[in-house]
């Protein structure tokens, strides 16, 4: 059991902290094309931003996923990669189907990996709503600076 919450907490860890860099990466991205993305016409660009920051999350999410996966097969839970990668994915959206189970031993990592797929849904979210919001502030604020010259 002890060895089950170590891993899992390890593999959580490792997830936020995937997610984490990918959040710095994107902010790194954003401020880069800041004056740009600040310039007229503002809604094709905002519309542009949502559709990076959706496949930036998609590929965070996934990245968590495969993390999941790997470490299922390491420990040699399922015989195939694409056992372990559709069981971290079931758990990791909290869909659980429950065609496939963990072995009696394991079964403490799935719980796990559906916590860590709540709260990774969770920051990816507020990543998704805080670079919108920021994009969308940025615009609003030259737009007004523009209204008053």
């Amino acid at each position: 059991m002890f060895i089950q919450i170590a891993l899992g907490t390890a593999l959580i860890l490792l997830t936020i902290l995937i997610a984490g860099l990918a959040f710095w990466a994107l902010e790194v991205l954003l401020n880069r094309t800041r004056p740009w993305l600040l310039q007229e016409p503002h809604r094709p660009k905002l519309a542009l931003v949502l559709s990076i920051t959706v496949v930036w999350v998609l590929g965070t999410v996934t990245a968590g996923v495969w993390v999941w996966a790997f470490a299922f097969r390491a420990l040699g839970i399922f015989a195939t990669m694409e056992g372990s990668v559709y069981f971290a994915l079931v758990a990791f959206t909290t869909l659980g189907f429950g065609d496939i189970l963990l072995p009696v031993d394991w079964r403490l990592l799935g719980g796990m990996a559906a916590a860590n797929g709540l709260l990774s849904m969770g920051l990816m979210t507020a990543m998704l709503i805080e670079v919108l919001r920021h994009v969308r502030l940025g615009q609003m604020e030259m737009r007004r600076k523009g209204a008053e010259t």
